[in-house]
C-alpha cells in the first residue's frame, strides 16, 4: 500500500512540474473560445428580439390605420414571420452589405436561423389559446420558457448543452487558483527531500543544494502566480461576456413586444383555414413560407435516410 501511495505521489509531482502549467494555459484558451461562442449565440437571439421590437413599434405607429377587430394571434404571427423573412431571406437575396454572406454562414453554423424559426413556431403554439376574457397572461414566463426550451439555442452547435458549459466556465476561475496552489505544494514536496543530502562540512556542496532547492521552490510558486492571473483574467472575460445578462435583456425585450401586441389587439381569435386567399399580402405569404421551409429543413435528411420513405419506394418500384 505504501508503495502504491508513493507511486501516486510521484506521478502527481511529475504532473505538477511538467503538465500542469501547459494544461492550465490550454484550459484558459479553450474556456475563452467557448465563452465567446456562447456569447455570440445569445447575442444573435438578442438581435432577433431587437428586430422584432422594431417591427412591433411600426405596427404600433400604424395602429390607427387598422380596421375591424384585431386578433392577437394573427398580429403576432404576421409580425414574427415578417421579421424572420426580412432579416434572413430578404437579406440573403439582396445582400445589401458585404458582411451579409459571412453572417448568414455564421447563422447557419450556430443554428440561429433554425432556432429563430423554431422560436416563432413555439411562440405561436403557446399564444394560440390564450383566453382574453380572463386575467392578463404571464407573457414574461411564456417568453422565458420559449427561449429556454429552444433546441437550437440551449445547445452550442446543437450538440453541447450551453447551461452545463456555462456552469463550468463559472467555476473555472476558482479551479485555476486551486490548481496553482496544488502545483505549488507538490513542487515544494518534490524539492524538500533534496535538503537531506546536504553536507554542512562542505560549503560549496551545501550552497549548490540550497540554490537548487530555492530554484525549484520559486518554480513551484510560479504555478500559484499563473493560477491567480488566469483566475483574474477568466473573471474579467466572464463579466464582459456575461450570457445571463444578455439573456435577461432578450427575454424582457421579447416580452415587452408581445405585451404591446396584446394591448393592440381586441381578441385572440384564430384565423379561418383556407387553401387560398387571393387578398393575402404577398409579403405575408412569403414570410410564412420562409418559416415553414426552415422548420422542415431538419426533417428532410431523416426522410431521405428512411428506407420506407415514399420517394425511395417509388424509385425502387420503377
Amino acid at each position: 500500500m505504501a508503495y502504491l501511495i508513493q507511486l501516486t505521489v510521484d506521478a502527481l509531482v511529475v504532473f505538477a512540474t511538467e503538465i500542469l502549467l501547459p494544461l492550465m494555459a490550454f484550459g484558459f484558451v479553450l474556456a475563452v473560445i467557448t465563452r465567446v461562442l456562447i456569447y455570440h449565440t445569445i447575442k444573435r437571439q438578442e438581435w432577433f428580439s431587437k428586430e422584432f421590437e422594431k417591427r412591433v413599434n411600426r405596427a404600433l405607429e400604424s395602429h390607427s390605420g387598422l380596421q375591424g377587430p384585431i386578433s392577437f394571434y394573427v398580429l403576432t404571427k404576421k409580425t414574427l414571420e415578417k421579421t424572420f423573412y426580412e432579416i434572413f431571406k430578404s437579406r440573403a437575396i439582396l445582400k445589401r452589405r458585404n458582411p451579409d454572406t459571412v453572417m448568414a454562414l455564421s447563422d447557419r453554423v450556430f443554428l440561429v436561423t433554425h432556432g429563430v424559426a423554431w422560436l416563432i413556431h413555439d411562440t405561436l403554439k403557446r399564444v394560440k389559446y390564450l383566453n382574453r376574457k380572463e386575467h392578463k397572461p404571464n407573457l414574461f414566463q411564456i417568453s422565458k420558457n420559449i427561449f429556454q426550451t429552444n433546441p437550437c439555442f440551449n445547445r452550442l452547435f446543437g450538440v453541447f448543452p450551453s447551461s452545463g458549459l456555462n456552469e463550468i466556465l463559472g467555476v473555472l476561475p476558482g479551479m485555476f487558483i486551486i490548481g496553482g496552489i496544488f502545483g505549488t505544494f507538490l513542487g515544494i514536496m518534490k524539492a524538500l527531500p533534496e535538503l537531506g543530502g546536504m553536507d554542512l562540512a562542505d560549503a560549496e556542496q551545501t550552497k549548490f543544494v540550497m540554490d537548487n532547492f530555492l530554484l525549484k521552490i520559486s518554480f513551484a510558486m510560479s504555478t500559484s502566480i499563473v493560477g491567480i492571473m488566469l483566475s483574474v483574467l477568466m473573471n474579467i472575460v466572464n463579466s464582459f461576456l456575461s450570457p445571463e445578462r444578455v439573456f435577461v435583456e432578450t427575454v424582457d425585450r421579447f416580452e415587452n413586444s408581445l405585451d404591446i401586441l396584446w394591448n393592440l389587439s381586441d381578441n385572440n381569435e384564430l384565423p379561418a383555414l383556407t387553401s387560398f386567399d387571393e387578398h393575402k399580402d404577398p409579403l405575408e405569404a412569403l414570410a410564412e413560407a420562409a418559416v415553414q421551409e426552415e422548420l422542415e429543413r431538419k426533417k428532410r435528411p431523416r426522410e431521405s435516410a428512411d428506407p420506407k420513405s415514399p420517394e425511395k419506394v417509388t424509385k425502387t418500384a420503377s
